[in-house]
């Protein structure tokens, strides 16, 4: 065979080869349009925009084929029926916090966060590596959904507070804009748990309508201004030790999708889920610098207080594993492992960690 017909041959071949392909290239990346309603205002950029950032990831990975369409909380449904519009097929995605439903099921919570429960890295490891994901999928299953971690806030601060609180006896009567399970905790200590709206914490400390009000952390409190009206600025908040939110998918509408674009989501929701845990990262420090410079008073939660929350806190998980299998099932795989993942933690993270921080505050780096 000579060259001029060799050529012809393969170009032939090629075409061919690619005519073949096509159609099924096409089905693998079919146009799929989607809308996503979120749990967080437009304000709350960092939190907010792990949506448009996953939104973004998903069009430009699939040619511009898959397209979802972000909504804040309230465009199409309040922030609190997220989950709900979702499961009902009124919205196919959403992106919001498992602890919101908790009223509904104490099991909601535990995809989230629990008090006293993992820190951010501990709960990447448990959902990505010790069968966390599968055990929430499992539980979201019968509420018609599909759950994937979707950002990280890290450890939250205690807290805004009118007035010092030195001991547990300084929580008894405290009315504080806390809800969830860290509400239930605080109860058996005395305090009053108030639900109140992001939108009227500040009127409601302005006005001595609540004492305290806990949010989320420096970057995101620095905006709603809690200093001016609550100086006492405690941590850690024990009971958001590293908050995952969720991406949450009606589940006939996930299984519906090409395989290509179900692995697609599930890549870009972790990639999402390191994405907020960086920029908290970032934008915390100077958040609190400028905080302080304000007038903000940093105040640790005592030892004395953060034992008695947490001696109250296995009371609630006690009442809640002997009445709720579904809660006791993913429970005491978050609990069993913790107890390794502290042990590990312990040795050469804290070690280096402490040392360094030593060496911040001595002023040497």
């Amino acid at each position: 065979m000579d060259r001029r017909s060799f050529l012809t041959k393969a170009a032939v071949g090629g075409a061919a080869a690619a005519t073949l392909a096509t159609p099924a290239l096409a089905q693998s990346t079919p146009k799929v349009t989607w809308r996503l309603t979120s749990s967080f205002p437009k304000s709350l950029d960092t939190i907010y925009g792990g949506a448009e950032v996953l939104s973004k990831m998903v069009s430009e990975a699939s040619d511009g084929n898959f397209q979802i369409q972000v909504f804040a909380a309230a465009e199409i449904v309040p922030g609190l029926q997220a989950a709900d519009a979702t499961a009902a097929g009124t919205v196919e995605a959403c992106h919001t916090v498992g602890y919101y439903y908790w009223g509904k099921d104490p099991a909601w919570a535990l995809g989230a966060a629990v008090p006293f429960g993992l820190s951010a890295r501990g709960m990447n490891a448990w959902q990505y590596h010790g069968g966390g994901i599968d055990l929430y999928n499992e539980f979201l299953g019968t509420k018609g959904l599909v759950g994937f971690p979707g950002g990280n806030t890290g450890a939250q601060m205690g807290g805004w507070f009118r007035k010092e609180i030195n001991t547990v006896a300084d929580l008894s009567g405290l009315k504080m804009r806390i809800g969830g399970f860290a509400g239930k905790v605080m109860e058996k200590l005395g305090l009053v748990p108030q639900q109140v709206a992001g939108g009227d914490i500040y009127p409601s400390l302005e006005k001595g309508t609540i004492d305290a009000a806990e949010w989320v952390g420096p970057y995101d409190d620095e905006k709603l201004g809690f200093y001016k009206v609550a100086p006492y600025y405690y941590y850690p908040g024990w009971w958001e030790g590293g908050l995952t939110v969720h991406f949450m998918f009606n589940k006939a509408a996930y299984e519906g999708l090409p395989k290509a674009y179900q692995a697609l989501l599930r890549t870009c929701c972790q990639a999402e889920d390191a994405d907020m845990l960086q920029k908290y990262d970032s934008k915390n420090p100077a958040a609190l610098k400028s905080l302080v410079a304000n007038g903000a008073q940093l105040r640790p939660f005592s030892q004395e207080i953060l034992e008695a929350c947490f001696n109250a806190s296995q009371e609630v998980y006690a009442e809640m594993t002997a009445t709720n299998p579904a809660f006791k099932k993913i429970y005491d795989s978050m609990v069993a492992f913790r107890a390794d993942h502290y042990l590990w933690t312990q040795v050469a993270e804290y070690n280096y960690d402490t040392f360094m921080m030593i060496q911040q505050r001595n002023g040497k780096i």
